[in-house]
């Protein structure tokens, strides 16, 4: 019952963390090869554990913007309206918060700066998701050999790539709350 615990308090607190984390799944499938853990069990206390830990974080970000500069938050706000200006563009900000393969904490600052954006229907889609992807990879992590593990977890938060779309998705949080978003017209898209 503790591995559980510990397990749901790492991916927790790599999930409140704004850059630069573990993977949930990289903790997820170090628990079930080192400690042989229920499978379904595990895939549900990650998913708490992610999805609490990305609530606070965006609701952390909320917080925060009385101390962002104005034309910043108020770029994000139209962003915002921008996004949910449409049933295409809103099923598209879901459908990123399901199935993103990168790093979900920026999604998460940046749903949490935009006030008008409802962060629990985001966080039901983030989950939704999570169910399946750590389902996955739990389900693949026995083919993985336990010695490789220490070196597949150093790899993925260390290398130059990982870095790298950090840094980046770091940067494009920044550079979407720079951009005039209140006077850019959607695309026409005629059939």
């Amino acid at each position: 019952m503790s591995h559980y615990l510990i397990a749901l308090a790492l991916i927790f607190l790599a999930n409140l963390i704004p850059a630069f984390a573990p993977p949930t799944w990289t903790i997820l499938v170090f628990f079930t090869l080192r400690y042989d853990l229920t499978a379904p069990y595990l895939v549900l206390l990650g998913v708490v554990g992610a999805t609490s830990g990305r609530f606070i974080l965006a609701y952390s970000f909320r917080a925060l913007r009385e101390w962002l500069p104005k034309g910043y938050v108020a770029n994000m706000e139209s962003l915002g309206i921008y996004l949910q200006g449409r049933t295409r563009r809103s099923a598209g900000l879901f459908a990123l918060f399901f199935l993103s393969p990168f790093s979900s904490a920026q999604l998460f600052e940046g749903a949490g700066i935009i006030k008008s954006i409802r962060i629990k229907p985001l966080l039901i889609a983030f989950a939704a998701g999570r169910l399946i992807s750590y389902s996955i990879y739990i389900s693949g992590a026995h083919v993985l050999q336990a010695s490789s593990l220490g070196c597949l977890m150093t790899r993925e938060m260390t290398s130059p790539r990982a870095i790298a779309i950090q840094a980046i998705l770091v940067i494009g949080l920044i550079a979407l709350g720079n951009i005039k978003w209140r006077g850019i017209k959607p695309p026409v898209i005629s059939y």
